[in-house]
């Protein structure tokens, strides 16, 4: 096991696990600091020249990112929502992309219909906006992203080797069974499948795909829906992560969260608490627009800025080309 997810598998155990109704609630089990956080504008500035004093940044891009620059059709009939799925929501009334994943379809062809328009949706979306105002933000310095998220967006951006998305990735395919360790492409066969089904919401049963061992179905390479694919892909991104702070972790490194919810607190936020706390030169942001949550032990060292990650980020870009600017002078 890597470093990191040790560290993620530790945290869970000593925080998430036997407290699930405080973090449903929508708190944490750690205790958190009471110290008055700085005015929102000082809040900006101090990102700024902690972004401009970091020798190393890891970010940690949870849904909260993705939802705030267009991509909240995950949990609620949004407009986004229906702009995608709204065949699916007219004919089955389903509040959020994840409700349709988690339908019973009466058959296999509706079903992959269904998980064919979840995967295109993702996958061929724009770079939404607060991660282009993220790259402008972080450019020029060494940084590596550990990302939740399986909608590809990171990926859009960067090189594969300095992105670890450990949840899984809609661009692979997996045998529902795990008969072995191997990914497929998923973005050929699902293109396929959207163009068969037409304004329909069923795909022709040749082009539902099945594993090349077993001949079971396959499933997308990604956590919640099913049987995870927890095999090489899975700890390569693991390892990314893991030798990319143990080969930083004396230096002034920053680590930024932006848009961890409560579900999943255990892969990005406590993990980021704990190496604040533990590396020598660490700081901590987060930004979220619901919790505001700095524990105790790490109250000098890291800030929470309670808004919107749009605005944040813009912010955060608009103040750091002003001081470029000055600076060029």
């Amino acid at each position: 096991m890597s470093f990191y997810e040790d560290l993620v598998m530790k945290t869970q155990r000593k925080n998430y696990s036997g407290n699930y109704g405080i973090y449903a609630s929508g708190g944490t089990a750690v205790k958190m600091s009471k110290k008055k956080a700085l005015p929102y504008e000082n809040q900006i500035e101090e990102f700024v020249k902690k972004i401009e004093e970091a020798e190393c940044i890891v970010v940690g891009g949870a849904s909260g990112l993705s939802a705030a620059g267009g991509g909240d059709f995950y949990y609620d009939d949004t407009p986004s929502y229906r702009e995608y799925f709204g065949k699916f929501a007219e004919k089955y009334g389903f509040n959020g992309a994840f409700a349709g994943i988690m339908h019973q379809f009466s058959t296999r062809e509706e079903h992959w219909g269904y998980l064919a328009t979840f995967l295109y949706t993702t996958v061929h979306a724009p770079i939404r906006k607060p991660y282009k105002d993220l790259d402008e933000i972080i450019k020029g310095k060494d940084f590596h992203i550990l990302t939740t998220n399986q909608d590809t967006q990171f990926v859009k951006l960067y090189k594969e080797e300095i992105v670890s998305e450990i949840q899984g990735d809609h661009r692979f395919l997996q045998c529902s069974r795990q008969c072995c360790d191997e990914t497929w492409d998923a973005v050929k066969p699902v293109e396929d499948m959207i163009d068969s089904m037409g304004e329909g919401t069923k795909v022709a049963t040749e082009l539902i795909p099945h594993c090349s061992h077993c001949g079971a179905e396959m499933f997308p390479w990604v956590r919640g829906y099913g049987n995870f694919l927890q095999g090489k892909k899975y700890e390569e991104q693991y390892q990314k992560i893991s030798d990319y702070i143990q080969k930083n972790k004396d230096k002034r490194i920053l680590f930024i969260e932006l848009g961890v919810g409560r579900m999943t607190p255990m892969f990005i936020q406590e993990p980021f608490w704990e190496l604040t706390e533990s590396l020598r030169d660490a700081y901590y942001i987060a930004v979220n627009d619901k919790y505001e949550l700095i524990p105790e032990k790490i109250e000098d060292n890291g800030m929470a800025i309670v808004g919107s990650i749009v605005n944040v980020l813009e912010a955060v870009k608009k103040v750091k080309m002003k001081r470029c600017i000055y600076e060029s002078i």
